[in-house]
Parts: C-alpha cells; sequence; structure tokens
C-alpha cells in the first residue's frame, strides 16, 4: 500500500469525523427542524472547504493562494467553534450520567427547624416547672419535671439524627458535584481556571489537532504525482551557464518505421515543445511562465518546468549574439 492511498485513507477518516461532529453540534444548536437542517448543511460545507482548500489551491497563482488561505482561515475557526460547541454538551452530558449514578440520600424524620422548635419549648416548660418547685414543692411538679427532663433527651436524640441525615445528605451533593465535573478538565480549578473556561479550552484544542490531521492528510494525498519519465529528466547546466537539454539523435527512419509512426504516434519531445513555445512567446500569445506553459501544452509541472528552462536559454542565447554578433554578421 502507497504512502499516498495512506495518507488519502486518513484524511477521508478525519472529514468523516468531522462531518459526523459538525452534523451533531448542529442538531444540539437548532431548535426547530428546518433551523437544524441548516445549521447541519452549514458546519458540513465549512468542514468540507477547511479540509480541501489548502490541496487544491496549491497549483494556483499566489493571488489565488493567498485569497484561498484568508478563507481557510475562517473555515477552520467556524470548523472549531461548532465542534468546541459538540464537545462541551457531550462532556455536560457524561458529567450528568455520572452525577445520576451517585446514590441519592432521601431526607428522613422532621426538620432540624421543626425539632429545634419543639426543644425551646420544653426547656421553657421545665424552667417554669423548676420555679414553681422552688415556690411550692408538690409531687406533681416533679413528676412533670421528669416527662419534660425524658422529653428533652428524646428530642435531643432526634436532633443528632437528623443532623447525622443532613451530613449524609451534603456529602451527597458534592459527590454529585465531583462525579459531574469532567475528570481532565475539573483539577484545572486548582490553579485558578473555572471549569467553564477549562472545558471551552479543551473542546477548541481538539477541534484544531482534529482539522489540522485533516488538512495535512489531503495535502499528503491530492500532492502532484511524480513523473518518472526519461523524457523528463531534469536538464543539464553547460559550463557556459546555458541550460542545455539532452537530445536523442535522430536517424532517418525506414518505410515501416515511418508507416508505424502514422498508425500510432509517439509522444512529443521536450525540443518540439520548445520550439511551439518560441513561436507562441515571439507571437505574444504566451508568457514563459511555468504555469501558462503547462496551460499551453497540456503536461505535467515537471516538464512545463524542462521547456520554460530550455526556452529561457533559447532567449538569452538569442539576445546575446543580438547584442554581439559574430564577425562579418550584421543584425
Amino acid at each position: 500500500m502507497s504512502t499516498r492511498t495512506l495518507a488519502a485513507m486518513l484524511a477521508l477518516t478525519a472529514t468523516i469525523t468531522a462531518v459526523c461532529l459538525s452534523v451533531l453540534s448542529g442538531m444540539q444548536r437548532g431548535g426547530l427542524p428546518a433551523e437544524r437542517a441548516l445549521w447541519v448543511a452549514v458546519g458540513v460545507v465549512l468542514v468540507i472547504a477547511a479540509h480541501l482548500l489548502p490541496a487544491l489551491c496549491r497549483p494556483h497563482a499566489r493571488a489565488v493562494r493567498a485569497a484561498g488561505a484568508v478563507i481557510w482561515f475562517g473555515c477552520v475557526a467556524a470548523t472549531c467553534y461548532g465542534h468546541a460547541v459538540f464537545f462541551l454538551t457531550s462532556a455536560r452530558h457524561a458529567g450528568e450520567l455520572r452525577a445520576a449514578a451517585v446514590p441519592v440520600v432521601t431526607p428522613q424524620g422532621r426538620d432540624l427547624t421543626a425539632i429545634a422548635r419543639d426543644r425551646a419549648d420544653a426547656v421553657a416548660r421545665l424552667a417554669r416547672a423548676n420555679a414553681r418547685r422552688c415556690a411550692e414543692p408538690c409531687p406533681s411538679l416533679t413528676a412533670e419535671r421528669t416527662a419534660l427532663a425524658a422529653k428533652l433527651d428524646a428530642i435531643g436524640v432526634e436532633q443528632a439524627e437528623a443532623a447525622r441525615h443532613r451530613s449524609q445528605q451534603d456529602r451527597a451533593v458534592a459527590a454529585r458535584d465531583v462525579a459531574q465535573a469532567d475528570p481532565v478538565t475539573g483539577p484545572l480549578a486548582a490553579i485558578g481556571w473555572s471549569t467553564s473556561r477549562a472545558d471551552l479550552l479543551a473542546g477548541l484544542a481538539f477541534a484544531l489537532v482534529l482539522e489540522a490531521v485533516a488538512c495535512f492528510a489531503w495535502l499528503l494525498a491530492l500532492r502532484p504525482a511524480v513523473v518518472t519519465d526519461a523524457a523528463e529528466t531534469p536538464a543539464h547546466q553547460g559550463s557556459n551557464g546555458v541550460t542545455v537539454v539532452p537530445v536523442t539523435p535522430v536517424t532517418p527512419p525506414s518505410h515501416d518505421k515511418m508507416q508505424a509512426a502514422t498508425t500510432s504516434p509517439e509522444p512529443m519531445t521536450v525540443p518540439t515543445e520548445v520550439g511551439r513555445v518560441l513561436e507562441a512567446v515571439a507571437a505574444g500569445e504566451l508568457r514563459p511562465t511555468v504555469t501558462e506553459i503547462r496551460k499551453y501544452l497540456g503536461c505535467s509541472q515537471t516538464r512545463a518546468t524542462i521547456v520554460r528552462r530550455s526556452v529561457e536559454a533559447a532567449m538569452d542565447l538569442k539576445e546575446s549574439i543580438r547584442a554581439n554578433p559574430p564577425s562579418g554578421i550584421h543584425c
């Protein structure tokens, strides 16, 4: 399996994953069905544009690449924001599920306020009974004091039990809060970050890494093919600085070879292409650039580079001859 195939598989996997994230985030952000559909469509378009724009703009001119870079930055920012919405929402749902798994402590008995009210009433009645006993001793007052003291003991036990249940409820609430917080971003609150800020930064980081992987993989998968044809070997540099294109010696073809050539024509050689380009440049129909030559000849970028070098060498040689003609020749 070639490297290009592996890069294409990785790029396709990353793009499908990002599209799924955009679909889910669009469904979470929309209210009505039509709004959800539009959010999903916008997210999918932005994801595909963010992944493919660098590879699509690479063969074009610098102005096109600059405009594509500006659009690409906008697409990446919008895509990361949409993916962060999904990450935050999914983290909140996971926290709710973890909090629901914590057992709930139901309150038992009376409230501490009612118990404290009854205890205060019993203490007041006991104080009045003690005062009456000092004024006029009576056996009934002794019985009443004994009953009030027992009631105070019972109220104290009930109050302690209610306090124990309240402590259990507080621990359960704290456990639910801990379970609801993200196990990774939660500890960041210890260094001064709020939980929401930590969750947002984590979501943006995940989205940015995913977009970077997808863009780089598509750049590798859609890179221009490397031409290994013998006719497209790089030109050699001569000792005088003039680029020389290797030319195969031509022998007069026989009658059988001429018939074979008419039935199955061979590809055009580099010298012939150089002649065509020189004629087009002289006529003002073509500029001697790699992009223009590639479009004019319909060849690969490597062959266009070779032809451009040969054209520049021929033009430089022509200019040098015109500027310094040999003896006996007047231009």
